[in-house]
């Protein structure tokens, strides 16, 4: 690492990384919600920046090898299940499929196969055995990355529980291993709640809660069922990020820490924000075929075309001088979906005004809007099922989107409805923080609608806001100019993550990788080969 500072001093510039992303999901092979999006989008931002990342997921099962082609990387991959290489042994295969000059083409992808826990899988999550199935993936990149790679990388990275033991591994069992100890950890957060397979982490009873130190028990062993990947993550990793700023300040205080807030503020000179961006290519309202008319801010005035078709796709009252929400998300008690029973019937009434729902989630909140549709089959309309068009048609058409939620990581949606001229109404959390800047009608600054408590009246204030300024035409095209002017490209957050890389590379560089704290109380065969402290 010195020389390689000295050569900063000599060129003038830092040396390219390898990065190796090491997830659950990588849009278009393996999707459920914004991590395979972002997966999709950040590693060919940063290869954009002169960087070679890739990515590593498992082939599941509804990945086929001949669509894209795939390559035998390494066949026979021999994977340890317990810790010091003894107990049972686990046969993979690692495939590659290469990248295109297509933009719609993600990055050099390896895929991890193997029949038992990828193959004969229907879905991506939702197993008892889940912690296996993701140990698996983790110790199964180092393994082939020790083993059976010719290129290695600068940087591991590890996203949320699925690979939280990556930096665990690194940490304890392979430490010592020559071919893959100097590369650098880090631990991506991008949703602090979800915890692992086990349920709602915050009813485990204390004395089966995972204190997080040591080697990761056996693959079979009945504690792996209580295993706290998140909390292993954050422990052994050479630097953690969240996905926005907001985000990051939030998960060290008491409401938003998820029982994990304590570890996180002893690691806080470790934990950094970076806001996620979107893909500006496939979201781009002047060139997306989805719509029906393309726009942008010098000819604003095609939108309309859009509303207009969005309510003649729902089956709804077509017009401009109807106001027409949108939501499309996951149907979460996290998106703050709980505060509309009190009030969203009450503005329904007095405004006249529309909502279509697109999104998939709780089955209570899906029954919700499915009633709502039918007490108001003039204004609602609910899609409770996936569609890939529709969030563009929607964010075209819709004046405002809600975006309520109770905790907010990062989030998306706010971006891609504000790239489209949809105004967003949203709750001041997490990356939502970060993205909108409330709206003043006295300046006529701002890209969206605030509010701060977590409460149907401060929800509907916003709302109402909305609705009385989205009446003053000349000051809300001027709003929804500010907003699709905001500069949310990947571009942006991928030298936030370059710089972040170099920091995590000289940390591991200067200090190796350990734990932060270890308890004096901790049984000593949890903490084999550790030192406390930092």
């Amino acid at each position: 690492m010195r020389f390689a500072n000295d050569l900063i001093k000599f060129l003038g510039k830092k040396p390219p990384l390898r990065i190796l992303f090491v997830t659950s999901e990588e849009a278009p092979f393996a999707k459920v919600g914004g991590l395979g999006e972002i997966m999709f989008s950040l590693p060919r931002a940063l290869n954009k920046l002169g960087h070679d990342a890739r990515v590593m997921i498992p082939r599941y099962g509804t990945i086929e090898r001949s669509l894209p082609p795939f390559n035998m990387e390494y066949e026979g991959l021999d994977v340890p299940t317990a810790p010091e290489q003894s107990g049972t042994r686990l046969i993979c295969n690692v495939l590659r499929c290469d990248s295109t000059d297509d933009p719609h083409s993600p990055t050099i992808t390896y895929f991890l196969e193997n029949k038992e826990y990828y193959e004969l899988r229907s879905n991506i999550y939702g197993y008892k055995d889940d912690a296996v199935r993701f140990a698996l993936l983790t110790r199964g990149c180092l393994e082939f990355l020790n083993h059976g790679s010719d290129w290695l990388p600068d940087i591991l990275v590890a996203t949320d529980w699925m690979t939280g033991f990556l930096p665990n591994f690194l940490a304890t069992d392979y430490r010592e291993y020559k071919k893959i100890r100097k590369i650098a950890s880090v631990f991506s957060i991008h949703n602090l709640n979800s915890q692992g397979p086990q349920g709602d982490h915050r009813f485990i009873p204390e004395s089966e809660l995972d204190n997080g130190y040591g080697s990761i028990p056996d693959f079979f062993d009945l504690r792996m069922e209580n295993i706290n990947a998140m909390r292993r993550g954050i422990l052994y990793a050479d630097v953690i990020n969240t996905v926005s700023q907001k985000y990051a300040q939030e998960i060290m205080t008491e409401e938003f820490g998820e029982g994990l807030d304590g570890i996180l503020r002893e690691r806080r000179d470790r934990i950094f924000g970076i806001l996620n961006g979107i893909d500006y290519e496939t979201n781009n309202p002047a060139a997306d075929n989805y719509l029906a008319a393309n726009f942008s801010v010098k000819n604003l005035e095609r939108r309309g075309e859009n509303k207009i078709y969005l309510q003649k796709h729902f089956g709804l009252p077509q017009g401009q001088q109807i106001f027409l929400s949108g939501i499309v998300s996951r149907l979460t008690k996290q998106k703050g979906f709980s505060l509309f029973p009190p009030v969203i019937e009450s503005f329904l009434k007095e405004t006249r005004s529309q909502i279509i729902i697109m999104g998939t989630g709780e089955i209570e909140i899906m029954t919700y809007f499915q009633d709502l549709e039918k007490k108001f089959p003039d204004q609602v309309r609910a899609q409770l099922q996936f569609d890939g068009v529709l969030p563009h048609l929607i964010f075209a058409g819709a004046d405002v989107v809600l975006v309520p939620s109770n905790f907010e990581p990062s989030g998306l949606t706010q971006m891609e409805a504000m790239r489209y001229g949809a105004i967003p109404v949203a709750r001041r959390v997490g990356g939502l923080a970060d993205t909108i800047e409330d709206f003043n009608p006295e300046t006529q600054e701002g890209t969206g609608f605030l509010f701060d408590e977590f409460n149907p009246m401060a929800f509907l204030i916003a709302l109402i806001r909305s609705f009385v300024n989205w009446k003053h035409h000349a000051s809300w095209r001027k709003l929804q100019c500010s907003a699709m002017e905001k500069d949310f490209s990947w571009e942006r957050s991928a030298k936030e993550y370059e710089r972040l890389f170099y920091l995590a590379a000289d940390f591991h560089a200067r200090n190796g990788i350990k734990p932060h704290y270890i308890p004096p109380d901790t049984p000593h065969h949890l903490t084999r080969g550790l030192k406390p402290g930092l």
